[in-house]
């Protein structure tokens, strides 16, 4: 799909509002089908519109109160390997590569700070891995958000 139309954006936004509208309730809300909502809602989900899930479940009930993000230099001739590597770490919940200074940065979860630690070390132990730069995140100030962008684009 290479853009949305007005339908599009308006389910995206009443979906931002409320993650858990049924097709009935967003149906009702935008005043249009039941069909033609879940119509759309098929050919997004198809297209890849809609990220995973997983975004929205707290790790802390899990046992992983704390969040960290790692600075990752590594050589760039093993980057995949590297990546490949870390996907294998269960707390590596999320992984960008980056242009400038840093070559990764990850982001980790963990039960308390000799956790992170370990989990530092397991990433340093990785082949191809320079160094790391580890910041313990104090809170989350803006949450992931759509809804402003799906607004200006209405």
């Amino acid at each position: 799909m290479t853009g949305y139309d007005a339908v599009d954006r308006a389910l995206l936004s009443g979906l931002a509002a409320d993650p858990r509208a049924t097709v009935v309730a967003l149906a009702e809300r935008l005043r249009l089908s039941r069909n033609t909502v879940q119509a759309r809602m098929a050919r997004l989900e198809a297209s890849g519109a809609f990220l995973s899930f997983e975004r929205s479940i707290d790790p802390t009930p899990l046992g992983y109160p704390l969040e960290a993000f790692v600075a990752v230099h590594a050589r760039q001739k093993v980057l995949s390997e590297v990546v490949a590597a870390l996907a294998e770490i269960p707390e590596v919940i999320q992984a960008h590569g980056l242009s400038g200074q840093i070559d990764l940065l990850v982001r980790v979860v963990c039960r308390d700070a000799h956790d992170l630690f370990r989990i530092d070390e397991e990433i340093l132990a990785i082949e191809g891995v320079e160094r790391t730069e580890t910041s313990l995140a104090m809170g989350e100030l803006i949450p992931y958000r759509l809804g402003p962008l799906l607004e200006r684009t209405g």
